[in-house]
């Protein structure tokens, strides 16, 4: 690995190069400007699928071009859809699941992801994922509501059981307190539930 550990998203990418496979089915459930829906797209191969979900148009349009630009638009199915609803369109299970919560950069700060929301993605997520698999969440906390965000999705899965989950959080001690941070979620393998 000689990336630079000040990326979260290269690190975090790293850690799901190793669990996504060709062939797999995963989630971008903040497809925001289309990077990690791309990247994953590229991890499932041509037999895999990505469902990317955003409830921006201005979300959903860049990713469309990014993948049209390197020809995977075939692997992605797009939803401009509120990610806390994403079992109405997603019952198979998945391998993997990104989130990328805040704002879309370069856009409105205001429309921001919701704690009511991204928790009810949290929920949806776990009833999909398979023994083995890996939620990666990358959490910002210097915007107006992304402290309470953070705030709900920690105290969320810290309740998760400990038999059937495994939650890993990681973070900058040297950076500015509101710095952003990940959680990794994996469900513990020879769990069938």
């Amino acid at each position: 690995m000689n990336k630079r550990i000040q990326s979260i998203q290269d690190f975090l990418r790293d850690i799901l190069q190793a669990i996504v496979k060709p062939g797999d089915i995963v989630l971008d459930l903040t497809a925001g400007r289309g990077r990690d829906t791309l990247f994953l797209a590229r991890l499932v191969g041509s037999e895999g699928k990505v469902h990317a979900f955003d409830i921006q148009e201005e979300a959903i349009e860049e990713t469309r071009l990014l993948l049209r630009e390197h020809n995977l638009e075939d692997r992605v199915l797009l939803y401009q859809w509120d990610h806390g609803r994403l079992l109405e369109k997603v019952q198979e299970p998945v391998q993997a699941a990104m989130f990328n919560l805040g704002y879309l950069p370069g856009h409105n700060k205001k429309i921001t992801t919701q704690a009511s929301s991204t928790l009810a993605a949290l929920e949806g997520v776990l009833q999909l994922l398979r023994p083995g698999g890996i939620i990666s969440l990358t959490l910002y906390r210097g915007h107006a509501g992304g402290l309470e965000e953070a705030q709900a999705v920690e105290e969320y899965l810290r309740n998760l059981s400990r038999q059937h989950f495994c939650v890993l959080r990681g973070e900058y001690i040297n950076q500015v307190s509101d710095a952003p941070y990940w959680i990794l979620v994996q469900k513990n393998k020879g769990d069938t539930e």
